[in-house]
């Protein structure tokens, strides 16, 4: 059984165009639905780059009604809403300043408890100049179900994953806060053989009893540098970025 299939929203910017750099930064931030209505969310990315080369967005709980304003004007997104209210979506995106080459998004078959509402995550590929591509999966996990139904979307990431042979790069909001449910990420991750970004507890990362909730895994590039970002007031989580250089 697969993801249900949902919407790509695209927005093309005529300037992302070309190949990943061989060393390129990835922001991974859960924005919370602020991206489009608080008035520091631009600047604040916006500083951020001056310190920090940033080729890759990813949000989770984005909203992206006006294409103009959800992102920066020089990067073109893909992104999968799990969310419609009065005409506004909400869900993941993945902004970059090279087009990606292909999209796909997905909902998850099970439903939140309370609200009823599905998770959404995007799969999206990105062209380097060898030809290889590069495959990002921005994911918003399951929350308040029970721990076999988180597995089991979790399990579904590995059937997305399993042709492709070149480098990836797994993000977003995992929702991993027990146990049981950081032990079934684990065995994801070593069946996919991915690294982790080690982000410390004194990092700040958004956590719920001594569990992180957000996270960065890898596979086939080497990670250069890595921090969180802290004291932004703009969402209840911190940003996470990470430089990769492909091998």
């Amino acid at each position: 059984m697969m993801f249900v299939p949902s919407s790509v929203h695209h927005h093309t910017n005529q300037g992302s165009t070309g190949t990943i750099p061989s060393t390129f930064g990835v922001f991974c931030w859960n924005v919370h639905k602020k991206n489009t209505v608080h008035s520091d969310f631009k600047p604040y990315l916006q500083t951020i780059m001056k310190e920090k080369k940033v080729d890759f967005l990813l949000f989770q709980e984005a909203n992206f009604r006006n294409k103009k304003h959800c992102i920066l004007s020089d990067f073109s997104f893909d992104a999968a809403a799990n969310l419609e209210v009065k005409g506004k979506f909400y869900g993941v995106l993945s902004a970059s300043r090279v087009r990606s080459l292909e999209a796909q998004a997905y909902l998850s078959e099970g439903r939140e408890s309370f609200i009823g509402t599905y998770k959404s995550l995007l799969l999206s590929l990105y062209p380097f100049d060898d030809k290889s591509k590069l495959l990002i999966l921005n994911v918003h996990i399951i929350n308040f179900r029970e721990t076999r139904r988180f597995s089991k979307e979790l399990e579904r990431m590995v059937t997305l994953m399993s042709d492709h042979k070149g480098p990836i790069i797994i993000a977003g909001d995992f929702n991993t806060w027990n146990k049981k449910r950081m032990q079934k990420l684990n065995e994801i991750r070593e069946k996919l053989s991915l690294e982790r970004v080690p982000f410390k507890q004194t990092d700040k990362v958004k956590s719920f009893m001594g569990n992180h909730l957000d996270f960065i895994f890898y596979k086939g590039l080497e990670l250069i540098d890595y921090r969180v970002y802290k004291e932004h007031g703009i969402s209840d989580h911190n940003p996470l970025f990470a430089t990769f250089r492909k091998k």
